[in-house]
């Protein structure tokens, strides 16, 4: 029996930048050297539609083109006790937060950075979380 492999390419996360327009563009270079900066040791690739970054094989940060801007968003953001950071999703089942941003003079990168330390140190483990079940367990 033969796997039939899929012929759509990988994007990349400087070629998901690239297809932004302008301000848009601009915001997504300046989240993408921010947080290459801050997860230095991280895994990077475009999942599920965005630029994530990954420590361990955990998603902590990532960021995608929504209607209202560039979404900054944080796997375990909401555990930041930060208040620009919005919930997104259910919190009661899951603990992701972000922000979002119309071009790059809303993004205040005191914050991002500080955002970025808290995404080392505060985790949930996304990564396991289909192993149990949808239970969240923090690292």
């Amino acid at each position: 029996m033969t796997t039939k492999k899929s012929s759509k390419k990988e994007l990349s996360i400087p070629a998901y930048n690239s297809l932004q327009s302008t301000a848009d563009k601009k915001v997504c270079l300046l989240l993408m050297k921010e947080i290459d900066d801050a997860l230095k040791k991280a895994d990077r690739k475009v999942w599920h539609g965005g630029p994530v970054w990954f420590l361990d094989g955990n998603p902590v940060a990532g960021y995608w083109k929504r209607k209202q801007g560039v979404q900054l968003m944080f796997w375990s953001g909401w555990s930041f006790d930060e208040p620009q950071l919005m919930p997104i999703g259910n919190t009661k089942k899951y603990k992701a937060a972000g922000i979002n941003y119309l071009s790059v003079k809303d993004v205040n990168l005191v914050d991002v950075k500080r955002w970025l330390r808290k995404s080392k140190t505060i985790q949930w483990d996304y990564k396991n979380i289909v192993k149990r079940q949808g239970k969240l367990v923090c690292l």
